[in-house]
């Protein structure tokens, strides 16, 4: 008797729904074509934007995610299925593993910035987060440093974007300043031919912007020198020390005395 009306309630459901349980299923696989045709089109887009290879993955496995969510809550209109206690649950959810990620979450979103925003590529040499290096991989969530003296330095890219960050490779030069100190008894225009011909003969020093040298202080035992070259962002430091030991060794060779010596 139980089974006879279990059959009767199913007979009944089917004659009921059955049209919606068609057109239900008839939806869905339809649906699944249609995205399936959209994941390749988008695909196919972000290849001819040239969006960061990195960021390509998550873009379409965010729109694919969408999608289907968009066809399930579709079906289940149609089918009839309430829908109000599956968006209770599914928003508990979210709550949860927002809270459990949240710091994830920040470098996530700082990743997809720095990927989209370009503050700095590959081989770009930058400051940030007290550290220096040259940019050799930038990730979804940390971007990797390599610092002067061989060091790997990751950085989260919550931090990173969200603080200052200095670019020295952006703009193709980078100006070296450094200064020298002498006494009132030098004689200026001799100290000043002096530097400048030690700055000419120094390789890696670019001729423009102009060279600049000349008196930056007075101060009370001593006058200071401030020197201004541009370089190559990649010389720097062998042109900076060149440069300050080629401008000692031609002071001292042309009778000049350096404070100290």
């Amino acid at each position: 008797m139980k089974l006879h009306d279990l059959y009767i309630e199913a007979y009944q459901w089917l004659i009921i729904n059955g049209l919606k349980l068609i057109i239900g299923v008839a939806v869905l696989l339809i649906g699944l074509k249609i995205i399936k045709f959209l994941s390749t089109t988008i695909r196919n887009r972000m290849s001819k934007r040239e969006v960061h290879s990195s960021l390509q993955p998550f873009f379409l496995s965010l729109a694919i995610t969408a999608l289907y969510t968009l066809l399930i809550i579709l079906v289940m209109t149609i089918v009839g299925i309430p829908f109000s206690s599956f968006a209770t649950i599914l928003g508990g959810f979210t709550v949860a593993v927002g809270l459990a990620l949240s710091g994830t979450f920040q470098n996530f979103a700082g990743g997809v910035l720095i990927l989209l925003l370009k503050p700095f590529g590959l081989e770009d040499s930058i400051f940030a987060q007290g550290q220096e290096g040259k940019v050799i991989s930038i990730q979804i969530f940390y971007t990797v440093l390599l610092s002067p003296d061989n060091k790997t330095i990751i950085i989260p890219n919550g931090k990173l974007f969200n603080e200052v960050i200095v670019n020295v490779t952006r703009e193709g030069k980078r100006r070296l300043d450094f200064e020298v100190k002498l006494g009132y008894y030098v004689d200026v225009d001799q100290a000043k031919k002096i530097m400048m011909d030690a700055i000419n003969s120094v390789p890696g020093v670019l001729k423009t912007p102009a060279i600049r040298v000349g008196i930056i202080a007075f101060e009370v035992e001593h006058i200071r020198y401030t020197i201004n070259v541009w370089v190559n962002p990649a010389d720097f430091l062998n042109v900076k020390i060149a440069l300050q030991e080629k401008i000692i060794k031609d002071l001292k060779a042309g009778g000049i005395r350096l404070l100290g010596t």
